[in-house]
């Protein structure tokens, strides 16, 4: 059985071959122009506020740890449009500050603006995703308890 940072070495690499096409390049750079980026060390400052942070990863992503914050939603990229009214703009406003992140950040900036797109007016994508956040030393939180990166 292969651990799971060899795992998670695989996923990230066959990721990376995707982001490679010129179309989503340019679709990628359309919607960094348009959304703000913030870094770790800013999250962790925002974590201290109220905020949505907004995990768009696949489910099977999102159970093997995201990040902790007092309210955490969990919407794949690919349901984002049919659910963000109901399960965001209705419970917390259009005007709610709102972090996006995913495992890289290509699809956290992609949600981002497409929230953006949607009317939300208060909306960031974290740099570097859930990989940068773990890299520079902070957990993660799963069914399992809080979990970090062992060098």
């Amino acid at each position: 059985m292969k651990n799971i940072t060899t795992q998670l070495e695989q996923y990230v690499q066959k990721c990376d071959e995707v982001y490679l096409s010129s179309h989503l390049q340019n679709i990628l750079k359309k919607a960094s122009l348009n959304v703000s980026q913030i870094n770790v060390k800013k999250l962790k400052k925002l974590l201290q506020k109220k905020i949505v942070l907004l995990d768009v990863r696949e489910p099977e992503e999102f159970a093997s740890g995201y990040i902790n914050a007092q309210t955490v939603l969990t919407i794949p990229r690919g349901k984002l449009e049919f659910v963000a009214i109901e399960k965001i703009a209705k419970q917390f406003g259009q005007d709610q500050l709102i972090v996006t992140y995913c495992l890289k950040g290509p699809r956290g900036l992609l949600a981002a603006y497409q929230l953006q797109k949607l009317g939300f007016t208060n909306v960031y994508n974290l740099e570097g995703g859930i990989l940068q956040w773990l890299a520079k030393g902070n957990s993660i939180r799963n069914y399992l308890g809080e979990m970090k990166l062992v060098s």
